[in-house]
């Protein structure tokens, strides 16, 4: 005879009905599974047991008495098995005393007396499912309120680790840069002192692009925030090069009309490493967009998109003029000049005028140089700080070099090398 009555109901209310009567057997199965539910009867407690450590039920049904153990004895390792599913005993001549102190300690849920009448069976069997879900309900809401909780703790504690950093950050930061926006300050000027280690004059140009920049952006009355994505892009528009050899790169400033096809090549993909490379810090990517597009020209003859007129975005066109004046001494008529006949073809005509009006009253650092520790004369001002090989400043950048400076310098190369370049302004 078939053990199980396929429904609707059967994965969510399995319920195993023991009794050594196969006629009692055969009509709790039969009733319970004409109400829908999935029935799985056994002959005795030994087998019931082999199937409960195989399968979830929802409500365990058994008789008082079976041989070998009662039904009492076998619900109370059934709470053991499965402490979630619902027990309930069936009975004819259990004291009332033992049913109700078996009820007290939790072996049982309810009790029904023989011969049973079929609602109050299906009623109390209807309880007991009802029972077994509120309680797998009542065990997910607390498993997943405790694993909120937990990782509430966590996100807790790992918030108190990064206020503590970027507190320890922050103070670090105002004793450097003593500005608002330390963090982002300080990438910028990692990076530009990185340009300037690896190559100095390009450095240098750096700082006075974004001098003219600023002065650009304050007369064009952008935002805060365009004026900074503006000023960074100066800085660093030309961090790309590092991508590149030192002497193609010198090659380029002196005679780019000599580089050939492949050296061009490389030379006109410097602006999409710059772009990558601003990448790699979160807050500059806006900035990457910016340093891509500063080659490009307004007739789209640039690279290295191609990109022409109104599709170069704004901040690029107005990198553009800066980048082109200051590669040339500071306030140099002929610099001004050629910018001006570059108006329409090289450059957006509207950032041409911003600079011609912005040029006279910006403060552009004056060109540098690089010198030999022995070229070194009084009355030279220093371009950028001399280090040790530890990272210790041993003379600042703007310092005026007197004859006592000098000795102090050759006679601690002596001793110790000192291995960077040495810039001066012209």
């Amino acid at each position: 005879m078939p053990q199980d009555t396929p429904t609707a109901k059967e994965a969510a209310h399995p319920i195993l009905i023991v009794d050594d009567e196969e006629i009692v057997l055969v009509a709790l199965r039969d009733t319970l599974a004409r109400e829908g539910y999935h029935v799985v009867a056994s002959p005795h407690a030994i087998h019931a047991m082999t199937v409960l450590k195989d399968q979830q039920f929802s409500v365990v049904i058994s008789d008082q008495q079976m041989p070998l153990i009662s039904g009492l004895e076998f619900l109370t390792k059934v709470r053991e098995m499965q402490p979630n599913a619902t027990r309930i005993l069936i009975t004819a001549v259990l004291s009332l005393s033992t049913v109700i102190d078996a009820i007290n300690k939790g072996e049982i849920y309810r009790f029904v007396v023989k011969p049973w009448l079929r609602e109050e069976l299906l009623a109390t069997v209807k309880t007991a499912v009802q029972r077994y879900e509120l309680i797998c309900n009542n065990a997910r809401l607390q498993a997943g309120t405790q694993a909120m909780n937990e990782r509430l703790t966590e996100l807790n504690q790992e918030l108190e680790t990064q206020v503590a950093q970027v507190a320890r950050q922050n103070k670090q930061l105002q004793q450097l840069l003593g500005e608002q926006d330390e963090n982002l300050r300080q990438s910028v000027e990692l990076c530009v002192q990185t340009m300037q280690t690896f190559y100095p004059t390009v450095g240098n140009c750096a700082r006075r692009f974004q001098a003219l920049c600023r002065s650009m952006g304050q007369l064009a009355e952008l935002t805060p925030a365009q004026q900074q994505i503006l000023e960074i892009s100066a800085a660093i528009h030309d961090i790309g090069l590092i991508g590149l050899p030192r002497h193609l790169i010198k090659r380029w400033e002196e005679s780019p009309q000599n580089l050939n096809e492949a050296e061009r090549a490389l030379v006109h993909h410097h602006p999409v490493l710059g772009q990558e490379l601003a990448g790699f810090v979160h807050r500059l990517q806006s900035v990457g967009s910016i340093i891509r597009s500063h080659h490009e020209r307004f007739d789209g003859s640039g690279y290295p998109d191609g990109l022409k007129g109104a599709g170069i975005p704004w901040l690029s066109r107005m990198l553009a003029v800066a980048v082109a004046f200051a590669e040339s001494q500071p306030g140099s008529k002929e610099a001004a000049e050629l910018i001006s006949q570059g108006s329409g073809s090289a450059f957006d005509p509207e950032a041409v005028r911003l600079f011609q009006r912005a040029a006279p009253k910006a403060v552009v650092p004056g060109k540098q140089r690089e010198v030999m520790l022995s070229e070194l004369a009084p009355g030279m001002v220093l371009a950028q700080g001399i280090y040790s090989e530890n990272g210790v400043l041993l003379m600042p950048d703007g310092q005026r070099l007197t004859s006592t400076y000098i000795d102090k310098l050759r006679n601690y190369n002596r001793i110790n090398p000192i291995s960077q370049s040495l810039l001066v302004y012209c």
